[in-house]
């Protein structure tokens, strides 16, 4: 969900594998069949499906979406017969209810089981009861990234944001349910709440900010806190990392006020038509050392306990950023699947906001 990396808006690319579907050019078979992977962009390293070729003799055939709203109703179409897809927790749950999932054989899957933290699994729980249908691949905070040459006060709330001094120096996720997230979390509600009452306040908190907002980004938060062309912005903690290792100067904190905790997870399509295949490519994303190159490659927190583990650097093995104690804050939720009324009356609700 919390993709703020440079993602590819093509459907295929062209390297030493195969990256393509049948819309885009065919399609190749390995000895032992293929795999066809539906993942974020630039979201695991492209050497571990060489990898796992190499291994298995499975071909993988990849493709790429930019946001869980695209990749939907692509596989509620059926356009494409995915394999594997690696949505976000509130997605989960809507293709989970909508039947689009088919329940995972953890037989085939030991390395998830043996590798993955039990608190994700709890975790996981919020989005799919009975841990039946996903294998957490990815999880992360949402929260502050401040320039300490440029705000010269403590930043531990989201009011911050809020703050007149930092009139258009202040970054806002051009997202309507990170946008609300805040809104919402700012004063006092849950970041899934369908009150219309508490929705119209939040509305009206982002509507009195706008005039102190630069701009509302998606990936430009990163480039433009690097370059220091901002003091404040909302990020994802994957990103903060990436950013701070580029510039020193930037800070990230989980306001007080709580926060966003998110969680992807690879799933397999109901009709899926490489069902074992598949279950053999997740077991593979669970291994230590491949998990430990897909994190250093996309800097996202692994929930693999075994990688972490493997990881050489103390400081990032240790880091409050890629491995906050979230028992230290209160108040975090991870997002859900509200409903389609819902979806609309925060879209009608953003629409306000943007047109003010």
């Amino acid at each position: 969900m919390k993709k703020i990396l440079s993602m590819l808006s093509v459907a295929c690319v062209s390297a030493s594998l195969t990256f393509s579907l049948a819309g885009c050019g065919g399609s190749a078979s390995g000895e032992n069949g293929e795999v066809i992977v539906y993942n974020w962009g630039e979201y695991l390293d492209p050497e571990t499906l060489e990898i796992f070729e190499e291994e298995t003799g499975i071909k993988v055939i990849y493709d790429e979406f930019e946001t869980n709203e695209i990749m939907y109703p692509k596989v509620e179409a059926g356009a494409a017969e995915y394999d594997v897809i690696c949505p976000s927790d509130y997605m989960i749950q809507k293709l989970i209810d909508n039947d689009l999932l088919a329940e995972l054989n953890f037989d085939n899957i030991p390395n998830a089981k043996t590798n993955i933290g039990s608190q994700y699994w709890e975790q996981s729980k919020e989005f799919d009861p009975e841990n039946k249908y996903s294998v957490p691949y990815c999880w992360g905070t949402v929260g502050i990234l401040y320039n300490k040459t440029m705000v010269d006060e403590p930043v531990d709330s989201w009011s911050i944001l809020w703050n007149e001094k930092y009139a258009d120096n202040i970054l806002m996720q051009d997202s309507v349910r990170d946008a609300f997230m805040v809104g919402l979390k700012l004063n006092g509600y849950s970041m899934n709440s369908t009150d219309a009452a508490e929705l119209e306040t939040a509305k009206n908190s982002l509507i009195e900010q706008k005039p102190l907002v630069q701009a509302y980004v998606v990936d430009q938060v990163r480039d433009k806190m690097i370059g220091n062309e901002a003091a404040i912005g909302v990020i994802y903690s994957g990103e903060a990392i990436y950013t701070r290792r580029e510039n020193p100067d930037l800070e990230y904190v989980i306001p007080k006020e709580g926060t966003n905790v998110w969680i992807d997870s690879w799933v397999i399509t109901k009709n899926a038509p490489n069902k074992e295949n598949a279950e053999k490519f997740i077991n593979f994303m669970c291994r230590p050392e491949i998990a430990l190159m897909n994190f250093e490659f996309i800097t996202y927190s692994t929930p693999n306990d075994a990688a972490r583990e493997m990881i050489e650097e103390d400081d990032i093995r240790n880091s409050p950023i890629a491995f906050p104690d979230l028992s230290q804050y209160s108040n975090l939720e991870t997002f859900r699947y509200l409903g389609g009324d819902a979806d609309q009356l925060y879209n009608d609700l953003w629409k306000e906001v943007k047109s003010k």
